[in-house]
């Protein structure tokens, strides 16, 4: 790590702690309006906030989108992804990727990186949040631009004299250190307490500030019990009464099916060459091509990093259409709990890729409808900016 790396890692670490609680600072505001900026991509007109609007959560903020191909579009609105947008909230603790040894299931697991299968490792800059703030840039089915030389330049002239302000100058003749500290500031943001404000319902609750109603408080007790949900979003503060973040960072097959509403498919040979024989990888696709660990890729093919289930029903109106899991293949939370619940007794597709699906923790859990509906209620509960009495 150089000095001035350093130094600019120890700014982003501390500037928070010296804002006020309701003030962003000075590295975070500049990160916020790069990140909706849609000056920024190749045409212009796509941001972060596209694909990571507040309203859903900094998730998915199109319901039309959402309900008709779950995938977004990128600045070329002919290209669209393999993937829908998970949630940008809650995710600056995410470790670095490592193969590390859980004690409580005595195995060893993938856990930390970024993105859904776990290609913004953290390796290059210790931040895996950092490093997955550069791919959106680049990726010709998001932001578009065509490399890295162009994305700092174009930032550079936008920004140029903030970074210069905040002693954080961009040096386009160094385009990877522009780069990485143009990464460092969005991730400045994306941990800021717009992003993590910890003022859901249950953060309330958990303060003594509000109660449960008796159906939530169910969907709790079954949320750590029967449904077996905890067991991989863990709902208790932590050892120091550090607050839920409800994943674990772990990856896992659940068996989910492809979803056919998925323009992915239909991309040209250039972006999809599979066509309609497309199979996500997951982890296994990024696993294949570390030299460390390629041999264990098929272990993990189909294999997807578990998401926060904060804000999992952040939405703008009531009839506002969120998707869920990684292709976005339903679209309700009671689906969702019912597919967990039911899987393998249900009438369901068959999964994407069968080979590496989790039939422990989930596929017949055996709850029954108000079961199912506490549980969904339960995590209902989750979604920031709650104030008493807004049911």
């Amino acid at each position: 790590m150089t000095r001035y790396t350093l130094l600019l890692t120890t700014a982003l670490m501390i500037l928070p702690t010296l804002a006020p609680a309701t003030d962003l600072g000075p590295i975070e505001t500049l990160g916020k309006d790069i990140f909706f900026d849609e000056a920024l991509s190749q045409p212009p007109g796509q941001s972060c906030a596209t694909c990571h609007g507040p309203e859903a959560g900094f998730a998915g903020p199109d319901s039309e989108i959402n309900r008709d191909f779950a995938a977004y579009p990128g600045a070329v609105e002919t290209r669209f992804s393999n993937r829908k947008p998970p949630t940008a909230t809650y995710a600056g603790d995410s470790p670095v990727l490592n193969y590390v040894l859980d004690a409580d299931a005595d195995e060893y697991l993938f856990i930390g990186g970024m993105f859904f299968d776990g290609r913004a490792h953290g390796w290059l800059l210790q931040d895996p949040l950092a490093e997955q703030a550069q791919g959106p840039f680049l990726n010709p089915l998001e932001q578009n631009l065509p490399d890295m030389d162009t994305a700092v330049r174009l930032i550079e002239s936008i920004y140029g004299d903030r970074f210069e302000a905040l002693g954080l100058p961009l040096d386009v003749t160094k385009s990877q250190a522009a780069y990485d500290t143009i990464a460092r500031v969005i991730a400045a943001y994306e941990r800021s307490f717009e992003l993590q404000p910890f003022d859901s319902k249950y953060d309330q609750y958990l303060a003594g500030k509000v109660e449960l109603t008796e159906q939530e408080l169910w969907g709790l007790k079954l949320f750590e019990g029967a449904a077996l949900c905890s067991e991989c979003h863990p709902s208790q503060p932590g050892p120091n009464g550090e607050p839920p973040l409800f994943t674990d960072f772990s990856y896992d097959n659940l068996g989910v099916p492809r979803n056919p509403k998925l323009l992915f498919y239909d991309m040209p040979a250039d972006i999809n060459p599979d066509g309609e024989d497309y199979i996500d990888p997951g982890l296994g696709g990024f696993l294949a091509t570390t030299p460390q660990w390629a041999h264990m890729a098929d272990d993990y093919h189909g294999v997807h990093k578990v998401p926060t289930l904060r804000n999992i029903d952040k939405r703008p109106s009531e009839d506002f259409v969120k998707v869920y899991m990684h292709n976005g293949v339903f679209s309700t939370l009671e689906e969702v709990v019912n597919f967990y619940n039911t899987r393998d007794v249900g009438d369901w597709p068959e999964p994407e890729i069968a080979e590496t699906v989790n039939k422990e923790e989930l596929g017949d859990l055996k709850l029954t409808a108000a079961q199912e509906a506490a549980v969904v209620a339960f995590m209902k509960t989750l979604s920031d900016g709650y104030q008493a009495g807004q049911e």
